[in-house]
């Protein structure tokens, strides 16, 4: 692969098990998070991120928004240039296409590559390699790089340029949130109903709707089980980028405005750090319509 150590910072509900994934591949890997215990049992860590950029050639980004990915590389600072130039960066993340963008300009401009990578998918895909990621960037930059995905991605996509990979996870998410929403409000409706929950799980899994979000959300929906796989916090983080975007191109986004409200209403009420599937809660929270 030509690739002597590769560097991973961000070891979140996602990034945790992509960098573990990658270990068990055999890469060369170390790793960087700003709470430290969290390497624990995944790979050599660091304390500082400016060795995890001083010791690896590739330095894979997994990390929350623009502003912690502009921290880590010191975007604006004295060591940006030092800490980038030679390396290709790959921001695996969800941030701004505008972003992404105008990073691609700065870090080329440091004598560093760019790869943008976004992927789909929540915490369960992440732990069993089964993520897609969108690929974005120059071609040959990319196939460079590509093998680094096999042990954390089911498929790879190209994408196109810079930041065509980030606007594909949006449109993907577009879908994703809608999906899920409504998936709330149906559980929702057939409990209301007394309707048996796992025959609503049944009905929908034997049908057309079938898929492997319905897979893995329905029964969590069934169970009430709302520990976090992606979190209304990290959803409404999404939305709001997809909504910003639709702005930028002058569209409206009917069910992504009414999402957006209603994971904004679940996380004022408190479930910001539960799954996603929790937005149910902010429904169940309103008053009964009356007769």
């Amino acid at each position: 692969m030509g690739i002597s150590r590769v560097g991973f910072a961000g070891l979140g509900s996602m990034g945790g098990p992509m960098a573990l994934n990658l270990a068990r591949a055999g890469i060369p890997l170390l790793v960087w998070n700003r709470t430290p215990g969290k390497a624990d049992g995944v790979a050599e860590a660091v304390e500082d991120v400016a060795e995890l950029f001083a010791r690896c050639d590739v330095v894979i980004l997994m990390l929350k928004d623009a502003e912690a990915v502009d921290a880590v590389l010191d975007r604006g600072g004295p060591a940006f240039g030092g800490r980038v130039a030679g390396r290709t960066i790959v921001h695996m993340g969800t941030t701004a296409p505008g972003h992404s963008r105008a990073l691609e300009t700065d870090l080329l401009a440091a004598g560093a590559k760019y790869v943008e990578a976004p992927v789909s998918g929540s915490r369960i895909p992440a732990e069993a390699g089964e993520l897609v990621a969108m690929l974005a960037g120059e071609p040959g930059t990319i196939e460079e790089v590509r093998e680094l995905f096999a042990p954390m991605c089911r498929e790879t996509v190209r994408c196109g340029p810079v930041p065509n990979g980030l606007l594909m996870k949006l449109a993907v998410n577009v879908h994703l949130t809608a999906v899920v929403t409504s998936l709330a409000e149906t559980v929702r409706f057939a409990r209301a109903h007394e309707l048996d929950l796992g025959l609503l799980a049944d009905v929908l899994g034997a049908g057309q709707l079938a898929s492997p979000i319905l897979r893995v959300k329905a029964p969590k929906l069934v169970e009430e089980d709302f520990a976090p796989q992606a979190s209304i916090a990290n959803v409404l983080a999404n939305v709001e980028l997809i909504a910003a975007a639709a702005r930028e191109a002058g569209l409206e986004l009917p069910l992504i405005e009414a999402s957006r409200a209603l994971y904004a209403e679940t996380a004022r009420l408190g479930f910001g750090g539960e799954d996603m599937v929790a937005v149910v809660k902010a429904l169940d929270a309103r008053p009964h319509s009356e007769d």
